[in-house]
């Protein structure tokens, strides 16, 4: 009975595709977040008769033969790139970034991660870091006696004090992209790691090249869409309970075989 295996592995599909689209609602109020959706392609096929096998002595050949599925198995879990809406905040150190691109931020190991979160922070030597207090690349710090904090579309950084009427530039905030960002490595805390499928990252100036722009005062919203991962959903709990409905079935078929007298 392969059946019994072939439900059992479309049962194991449908939870995994439950457990992205729970991960999905509950990351559709994360900063930057992008959805994920998990992909899935058939087993392997057992030929039972191959198509243009010779079926006769006279030469006649199959034109279809005779393929039975194995199943189903998990192919990917694809980062479902969008741009989320952007919300106002208010706040001097909170960056939108409108189009493509990341920014890059040191780790702790001194290993380079990426991010779309731009709710940025001030440490206490001064240092622009991220909610967790990795510092962003190129490191900019803002003085003390800095009155208020302006960033411009391109990440020009300028700091106003009062006894100045102009501003000073402290720095400037790049983004980074990818030939292929589906290929990044989520590492928790909205960053990502560079991998051999992403491709080497490429800097540039916020609004050139293909970049994105920033837009301070805001943050991008997650692009979790929660009436489709919803509708999904439901989708999925159809199809688990119908490939337990197949064990079911088969059960009862293996069943009335050992009753027979």
């Amino acid at each position: 009975m392969r059946a019994l295996k072939i439900a059992a592995t479309g049962m194991t599909a449908q939870q995994m595709r439950v457990e992205t689209i729970s991960n999905n609602l509950a990351n559709m109020n994360t900063t930057g977040y992008n959805a994920r959706r998990a992909e899935f392609a058939d087993l392997h096929y057992q030929q039972m008769a191959r198509a243009g096998a010779v079926n006769a002595s006279d030469g006649t050949v199959l034109p279809t033969g005779i393929q039975l599925g194995l199943g189903v198995r998990p192919a990917a879990v694809t980062v479902q790139l969008a741009q989320g809406a952007v919300s106002a905040t208010g706040n001097d150190l909170d960056v939108a970034i409108e189009g493509r691109g990341y920014l890059e931020v040191t780790l702790p190991n001194g290993q380079a991660a990426f991010t779309r979160d731009g709710s940025l922070k001030r440490s206490a030597e001064g240092l622009i870091v991220t909610s967790d207090g990795f510092a962003v690349s190129p490191e900019i710090t803002i003085p003390d006696d800095a009155r208020s904090i302006s960033i411009n579309e391109s990440g020009e950084v300028y700091a106003y004090f009062d006894d100045a009427p102009e501003g000073q530039r402290l720095g400037e905030f790049t983004l980074t992209s990818f030939s292929n960002a589906k290929g990044l490595e989520a590492i928790g805390n909205n960053l990502f790691k560079e991998t051999e499928a992403s491709g080497a990252p490429v800097q540039g100036v916020p609004g050139e090249d293909g970049l994105g722009t920033l837009r301070q005062g805001y943050l991008e919203d997650s692009s979790v869409d929660a009436v489709r991962e919803v509708t999904e959903l439901i989708e999925a709990q159809r199809g688990y309970e119908m490939n337990a409905k197949v064990i079911t079935a088969v059960d009862q078929m293996m069943s009335a075989t050992t009753q027979v007298r």
